[in-house]
């Protein structure tokens, strides 16, 4: 089972102008909005799961108005119900609601989420303010993850004190029962913080978009180690060849057991999904 658990679902129009200015490096702005009016459809997105061999994707909504993009929770549920291999994982943004745990009780139990995409730097908060942990306490009750952006970004109204993974070691000590996964694992600042949680806490996983698959084992010398805590994910559509990254990942120096896990099992027991 391959398992990408980082996909980003925005239409053109959804995104911060800040932020398309950063994908204009690459694309002209008609090529952006040509792929994305294509791709970001159930249509389109079976399609890509298809062509890169991704048995399941999460879709991750994005409440980033300081950031990034704006994507509702409604559009991503709407997505996902024209396509069953797409996870749906929520955004929930501390400063646009009030009650955290009752949201978390609508979009679970009313547009059928899995999981919370949380983001710190992008939205400025402290992930372990206890003004979050009725969220947390709700989260855990359900049984669902919840995951964090950590480490490095390069979009404009980003504040990296935010997104430091010790600040983590709070949450995961005081909710033991909540799966917590580590977007981008520290990326770029603090890839050791995120192993030593990982290590520490067995509620705690390491996700890996937006890192190079070939230099996982720079950045995480010991990584057979937390073989049962990394989890795959690519990013798209910031990289948009995910299956380039999968073959990375396949040739990486390591057991295949544990190649196995990364790319899907460990991302299947966080999800509850069947394999």
């Amino acid at each position: 089972m391959i398992v990408d658990f980082h996909i980003h679902v925005a239409r053109y129009e959804d995104i911060l102008p800040s932020t398309l200015e950063w994908f204009k490096r690459t694309y002209s702005a008609e090529e952006i909005k040509a792929y994305l009016d294509a791709m970001i459809t159930p249509a389109g997105l079976r399609g890509l799961l298809r062509e890169n061999g991704v048995d399941y994707a999460v879709a991750l909504g994005e409440l980033n108005p300081l950031a990034t993009s704006v994507v509702t929770n409604e559009a991503v549920a709407a997505l996902c119900r024209e396509e069953p291999h797409l996870i749906p994982f929520a955004s929930i943004n501390p400063f646009l609601t009030a009650d955290l745990a009752a949201e978390l009780d609508r979009l679970v139990g009313d547009l059928g989420f899995r999981g919370i995409k949380l983001y710190p730097p992008y939205q400025h908060f402290y992930p372990n303010d206890n003004r979050l942990y009725p969220l947390y306490a709700r989260a855990q009750a359900l049984g669902i993850p919840v995951m964090f952006h950590t480490g490095s970004s390069v979009f404009k109204g980003t504040r990296l004190k935010y997104a430091d993974p010790l600040l983590l070691d709070d949450v995961a000590a005081d909710f033991p029962g909540l799966k917590i996964v580590m977007a981008h694992s520290g990326r770029g600042v603090w890839y050791a913080q995120a192993f030593l949680l990982a290590r520490l806490h067995p509620n705690v996983y390491m996700e890996v978009a937006g890192l190079p698959p070939h230099k996982l084992l720079d950045y995480f010398p010991d990584l057979e180690r937390v073989a049962d805590k990394v989890i795959f994910g690519s990013d798209w559509p910031e990289v948009r060849d995910i299956r380039r990254n999968i073959d990375a990942v396949r040739a990486l120096p390591l057991r295949d057991v544990t190649k196995d896990k990364i790319l899907g099992l460990n991302a299947a027991r966080v999800l509850g999904l069947a394999h």
